[in-house]
């Protein structure tokens, strides 16, 4: 497998993320459409506030006063860019919950140039990149009223990604994850066969979609999304806030305290699919849990075993879950961190080839430009070849990349 330099293994990262240009979808959206369809303006920041978990921004009008953003706007949506999308380059201190402008984010955020050069300062090969503005699941389009719009939208999002971001100048480096329709399972399951017949392994889901409107993973509403996803090798890709909900305590929480349960609603999404019986239905289906650190992990399985065990014959999963839910896991499940010194002190519990390795850049939570630092301090105790699997190897196997870790290119 490829290296950079030295002898640490090139990384391979699971979870980074794309700021949209402002042409995704002006430059690929029908005619009629590019009017209603997503664009970006520019405009003061009326307030903005980050509590309990939710976001609240509100756009200014023409002679507001209110520092400038650029702010995307589709249908009744007004989403600014925020210094939280794009905080690499930026000292902690500086990151706040402000608006701002693409001039003022580093260039690889958006570019793809840029994102290669920051990529090789931070000792990474490949990266697997989740959207901002369409949110981690593409939920953005979910929630819109024009369905024939949303649906093209969606896939203009996926053209962009697997023909621009993840295109010829990305030379193979970066990997696309692509969005579906998540208000019709049919029209989702097309969109899957569509972008795996040109090479694409990776969707983007929601952890918990009720949370959303939608149907749990325990009933049959998902079935021709998850069987067209186990047919084409497609890994179903769920990044924390995937449901469009934090975990938080209360309505006056600080930000810190949901930034502190970011893993939450991974633990409560594993215990759906493990009790879901989803993967005895689709025995080939992958799942990933991005951005949810791997250190909870090993209690949750020991109590859905116990679960599964002693409480199966009431619990309402003797006919759906024959095996231990920790078998499951083993088989279906990998979880993705990026600092979890604990989570690796107990890799035996969770499964070597379980687990992914990932940067998280350009958001505030990123290791750049020390991925590379943070891994050889939070692996010094694992054999090379444990270092390899989690650094890379599990990924190019997960992800159908080539033994050096790119994105083979369109089928």
């Amino acid at each position: 497998m490829a290296r950079l330099s030295g002898s640490f293994p090139a990384i391979v990262s699971v979870d980074d993320h794309t700021v949209e240009p402002p042409g995704v979808w002006t430059d690929r959206l029908p005619a009629k459409f590019r009017d209603s369809g997503p664009r970006v303006v520019r405009a003061p920041v009326k307030d903005m506030s980050f509590v309990g978990g939710r976001f609240s921004p509100v756009m200014g009008g023409p002679g507001d006063e209110g520092p400038v953003a650029d702010w995307w706007i589709y249908e009744d949506l007004c989403r600014p860019l925020t210094r939280l999308d794009s905080a690499v380059g930026c000292s902690r201190d500086d990151v706040r919950v402000e608006g701002i402008t693409y001039e003022a984010m580093r260039p690889g955020s958006y570019s793809v140039p840029d994102r290669l050069a920051d990529m090789d300062v931070n000792h990474v090969r490949s990266a697997l990149c989740f959207p901002t503005f369409p949110r981690f699941c593409g939920q953005t389009f979910a929630e819109a009223a024009d369905r024939e719009l949303a649906l093209l939208c969606v896939r203009a999002y996926n053209d962009w990604m697997v023909e621009e971001w993840c295109g010829p100048r990305a030379q193979g480096r970066l990997i696309p994850l692509t969005l579906v329709p998540l208000w019709d399972a049919e029209l989702a399951a097309a969109e899957v066969r569509r972008n795996a017949a040109r090479g694409v392994r990776a969707v983007c889901f929601s952890e918990i979609p009720p949370h959303l409107g939608l149907p749990s993973v325990h009933g049959d509403g998902w079935d021709p999304f998850l069987r067209a996803c186990d047919e084409t090798g497609t890994v179903v890709a769920m990044h924390i806030g995937s449901s469009s909900r934090m975990p938080s305590t209360s309505a006056d929480a600080p930000a810190a305290v949901g930034s502190t349960l970011t893993f939450a609603n991974c633990c409560f999404s594993l215990a759906d699919w493990l009790l879901s019986g989803a993967f005895e239905k689709f025995p080939g289906l992958r799942i990933m849990y991005a951005e949810g650190q791997i250190g909870w992990i090993p209690y949750i399985l020991e109590r859905a075993d116990t679960v599964w065990r002693e409480n199966r014959g009431w619990g309402g999963i003797a006919d759906r879950v024959r095996r231990p839910p920790s078998e499951l896991f083993a088989r279906h499940v990998h979880g993705c961190f990026f600092d979890d010194a604990f989570g690796l002190r107990n890799l035996d519990a969770i499964g070597v080839g379980n687990v992914l390795y990932e940067t998280d850049y350009p958001h505030s939570d990123s290791t750049w430009p020390h991925s590379r630092e943070v891994a050889e301090r939070q692996m010094a105790h694992l054999a090379p070849e444990v270092v390899e699997r989690i650094v890379c190897g599990n990924a190019i196997e997960l992800l159908g990349l080539t033994e050096d870790g790119l994105w083979p290119g369109p089928s």
